[in-house]
Formats: C-alpha cells, structure tokens, sequence
C-alpha cells in the first residue's frame, strides 16, 4: 500500500523537555508525539521536523511531517490530543504531496523572545525577567547591524555539525507588547543557539557592557567567544514557520 504523506501542525511549552529532537536518556517533543501516534494508530511513525529547538525552548507554532498508511482525519487530531501532556497540543494534520518536506520547504523561520523587567511569578517559565530597563532605540539600532550580515559564526553553538553558518536575515526588531519587551527575529534558516546568543549580547549593549561597532566586530570575527552569553531559553518561542 502506497504511504500518505502529512503535515503535522503544532505547539509546545518546552520547559519540561530536551528540544524538540529525539534525544538519548532525554526527553524531547519528538518522541513523545511519536509515542502518541503509535498508541493511537499501532503503527511506528517517524516525525521530521521544521528544525531543532534548545532544552527549555518553547514553540506557539511548529510543523513536522510524516509518511503512514492510514488515513487521518478531524477525530484523530482530538483522540491524540487526549493522549499527549498538557504542555503539547496538535492543531491540524493534512494530507500533502509526497515530495513535500517540513524542513527544507521553509522558506522562513520567526522566533520572539520575551522579557519582562518586572517580577512576575506567573510567568516563570515562558519569560525571562532582568532587572534592567530596556533601551528600544538602541537595541532597534543594534538590530538593524544583523541585517548586514550573513554569516553568523560568532552565534552558533561550538562545535556544532552544521554545513555553513550563513543565514539571511528578513528583520530584526524590538518592542514592548502587553507589558513585555519582545525582541522578533526573521530569517531563512538559523544555527543552533543563534537567537539566544544574538539576545544575550543585546543584553550587554543595553546594560553598556557592548557597544553597537563593537557588535559589528563580534560578527565578523567569527568566534562565539567574542559574543555575549546565550541568554535563558524560557523566554525564546518559535511563532512562524512560512512554506512556498
């Protein structure tokens, strides 16, 4: 019997597991909707994924992909639901052409990450908090530097297995939404700990640890030495996922 292929849209608060790929000895996202559909269709069943996300990111919009013989319908989207956790939910799955490929049919990619410069206990682990006021001009100013550049060493996680370290980026910007400042970020692809080494070095220029040339000189050293420390990942989400 010839296999379907599907598009699996969904979303996840990353806090309690070790990114989104499967991983040894850890939990991941992956595999615990895998395990969910074997419960559901006794069949196993291979997710690929839009991209990786860190131990403790969190995703209010992802998308993987998976080939099967059974057809999916509405009421298997509400029984899976019911098998996952409370921290995963699936939107929609839908039948697509059987070359099609979550990962590499993205055209671009939108990760916000949210912080908040006052104490709030109820938003632990889906904000990051910091003590300092944050500077929109400035850090709107520094923004604008990342869309001169494409390749991102000086932010990509050491000794990590990927081909190149260019990425394009579409737009980088600061904002204050619900009280909340938000840095969102648009790009092709990106590395591996890359937004949260590019937040963590805003971090220092707000805080005048960095300044603006100096962040200009980080990118093209191509060291992650040079940039600033990866900020927390409660605070990162990927938003969008965009397909041709």
């Amino acid at each position: 019997m010839e296999q379907n292929r599907y598009f699996i849209e969904l979303a996840y608060k990353g806090t309690n597991y070790h990114g989104w790929q499967i991983q040894p000895n850890a939990k991941s996202v992956q595999e615990t909707i895998e395990n969910a559909l074997f419960t559901k269709f006794r069949e196993k069943i291979k997710l690929t994924g839009a991209g990786r996300t860190d131990t403790g990111v969190h995703a209010s919009f992802y998308v993987a992909h998976f080939d099967c013989n059974i057809k999916i319908t509405e009421k298997n989207v509400f029984s899976l639901n019911n098998i996952l956790p409370k921290d995963i939910v699936i939107y929609k799955i839908y039948k697509v052409g059987n070359t099609a490929n979550a990962r590499f049919d993205a055209i671009f990619r939108t990760y916000k990450y949210f912080i908040s410069t006052k104490k709030n206990p109820f938003n632990l682990e889906t904000v990051t908090q910091i003590n300092t006021e944050i500077n929109l001009n400035l850090l709107n100013e520094a923004s604008k530097i990342l869309l001169e550049y494409t390749d991102f060493t000086s932010f990509s996680k050491l000794h990590s297995d990927t081909k190149t370290n260019n990425c394009k980026i579409f737009s980088a910007k600061w904002y204050l939404e619900n009280n909340l400042y938000v840095f969102e970020i648009t790009a092709d692809r990106f590395l591996r700990n890359m937004v949260r080494s590019i937040v963590g070095t805003m971090i220092n220029i707000n805080e005048g640890k960095t300044t603006i040339l100096e962040l200009k000189q980080i990118i093209k050293g191509k060291n992650r030495n040079l940039a600033g420390k990866s900020a927390a990942p409660e605070g990162l989400f990927l938003t969008d996922i965009k397909y041709t």
